[in-house]
């Protein structure tokens, strides 16, 4: 693992390029966010975009999630992998969320990991998005990355998660976005663009394309 000076002078160069970015999930509300990031696991946001355009128009709120049941949901997100387990879920936490909350998204980690369908990584998702909390979301990209980039020597979504949140919090507030937005158009899994990244510097990565 790298020196936190190091990992922020990494981190600085993908800040100059995109100082404060966003999450590609389109969203109308923390309900709808919430339900776009459970759609989201092992999908890709253009996808979970694509099928909540129509969706979202229709249930916006937990409520309407119930009145839509749960074969028209499945119907509008049929196209996204494992969309039966999915769908299963956001119906139960839209239940527990109206006979629990009101119909409102609780802005508690416990309470949202208590949720079916939602563990830390969603949790934090959320609570980095909406309400612009300093907590950092390990999925499959930042989980890679972490490795490749030499930012944490975790095994695991949460050691990784443990070493991050020693970043200073300016810092943890968009490392999910600049990492997930690197992994996605730069440094892709399969193919990546080590030509024109601009952290080639900083990788020494056995597979590093020169």
């Amino acid at each position: 693992m790298r020196p936190i000076k190091e990992i922020i002078a990494l981190l600085d160069v993908l800040k100059k390029q995109n100082p404060t970015p966003q999450s590609e999930l389109n969203y109308h509300n923390a309900y709808t966010l919430l339900v776009a990031i459970v759609l989201s696991a092992q999908s890709t946001d253009k996808g979970v975009n694509q099928a909540t355009q129509k969706l979202f128009t229709l249930a916006d709120t937990p409520q309407k999630m119930l009145d839509l049941g749960i074969d028209k949901l499945k119907e509008h997100i049929k196209t996204i992998g494992l969309y039966n387990n999915k769908a299963k879920n956001i119906i139960a936490l839209s239940q527990r969320l109206q006979e629990d909350y009101n119909g409102e998204v609780p802005h508690n980690r416990e309470a949202l990991e208590a949720l079916p369908g939602v563990g830390r990584k969603t949790a934090n998702v959320l609570l980095n998005v909406w309400w612009q909390e300093p907590t950092v979301a390990v999925d499959t990209h930042v989980l890679r990355l972490a490795k490749r980039l030499e930012l944490s020597d975790g095994k695991t979504p949460l050691s990784v998660e443990e070493d991050l949140n020693r970043l200073p919090d300016e810092y943890k507030r968009y490392l999910n976005h600049w990492l997930v937005l690197f992994g996605r158009y730069t440094c892709k899994a399969q193919k990546p663009d080590c030509i024109a990244c601009p952290l080639k510097n900083f990788c020494h990565s056995i597979d590093k394309r020169v």
